[in-house]
C-alpha cells in the first residue's frame, strides 16, 4: 500500500514543540553523536586503543567487491530515515530511537574501552577502481572506535522497524534482510571491522530489541503461540 507524504509545510523551529513536528527533535541525537564521535576520534590516541582481533579475522580474505554492500549501508541509513520521516512518523520514531540507543552504547564502549582494529592490508592484492576507492575510505575513516560495530547496529535497527511494518510486503522484508546480512559480512571482507565487532554489534541490538519491544511486542506473541 502506497503511503502518503507527510505535510511539513509551515514548519519552523519555533513550532518544534507542537505535536505535529515534535518528532523532529529526535534528529538532535545525530548532533550529540557527531560531537562525541569527533571528541573520541581526536582526544583518544590510537596507542591507547585496544586492538580487536580473533582467529576468524585471519581466515577472512580482503575482497574489494564487498565495497558495494559496505557503501550501500550509507544509502540504506539515509534512505530509511528520509522515507520514514516523510511517510510514517511512528516508524521514524522507532528507527531513530533504536539508532540513538546503538549510538549511546557504542560511544560508552569507545570511551570506557577504547578500541581499534589492525586488519587493513598494507598492500592491496589487486589494483582496480574498487581498491582505489577503498584506499580513499581508509584515508579518512580511522581504524579506532570499532567495537561494537555501528554498521551492524544501524542496519539491524532498520531491519527491526521494517519487519514490524505491516504495510511493507514480505518480499521487501526478505530482500532487506539479505542486504543487511551482506552489509554485516562486508565490514569484515573490506577489513573495516573484526568479526568480534560484528558479534558484539548483534548482541547490542538484541539487548536493545528486548529493552524496547520485548514487553509490548515479542512477549504477547510468544504467549499467543503457547496458548
Amino acid at each position: 500500500m502506497k503511503k502518503e507524504l507527510i505535510d511539513y509545510s509551515g514548519f519552523s523551529l519555533s513550532r518544534l514543540n507542537e505535536p505535529r513536528f515534535s518528532h523532529l527533535k529526535l534528529l538532535g541525537g545525530w548532533i550529540v553523536y557527531f560531537i562525541l564521535y569527533f571528541l573520541t576520534e581526536n582526544l583518544i590516541p590510537i596507542e591507547k586503543c585496544h586492538p580487536i582481533h580473533c582467529h576468524l579475522d585471519d581466515l577472512i580474505p580482503f575482497n574489494e567487491y564487498f565495497l558495494f554492500f559496505y557503501c550501500g549501508w550509507f544509502f540504506l541509513v539515509v534512505g530509511s530515515l528520509l522515507y520514514t520521516l516523510l511517510t510514517d512518523v511512528e516508524n521514524f520514531k522507532k528507527l531513530q530511537i533504536f539508532i540513538m540507543c546503538t549510538q549511546a552504547i557504542a560511544m560508552i564502549c569507545y570511551i570506557v574501552y577504547p578500541n581499534r582494529q589492525d586488519l587493513r592490508p598494507e598492500v592491496f592484492p589487486r589494483q582496480n577502481i574498487l581498491t582505489a576507492l577503498m584506499g580513499f575510505i581508509y584515508s579518512f575513516d580511522t581504524s579506532t572506535g570499532v567495537c561494537p560495530s555501528l554498521h551492524v547496529g544501524y542496519s539491524i535497527a532498520i531491519l527491526s522497524v521494517a519487519w514490524k511494518d505491516c504495510s511493507l510486503k514480505l518480499i521487501w522484508k526478505i530482500l532487506l534482510s539479505i542486504f543487511v546480512f551482506m552489509i554485516c559480512l562486508s565490514v569484515c571482507f573490506v577489513k573495516q571491522h573484526s568479526a568480534v565487532d560484528v558479534f558484539y554489534g548483534l548482541i547490542m541490538c538484541l539487548f536493545i530489541e528486548i529493552a524496547l519491544y520485548g514487553k509490548d511486542y515479542w512477549l504477547p506473541r510468544l504467549r499467543a503461540k503457547k496458548a
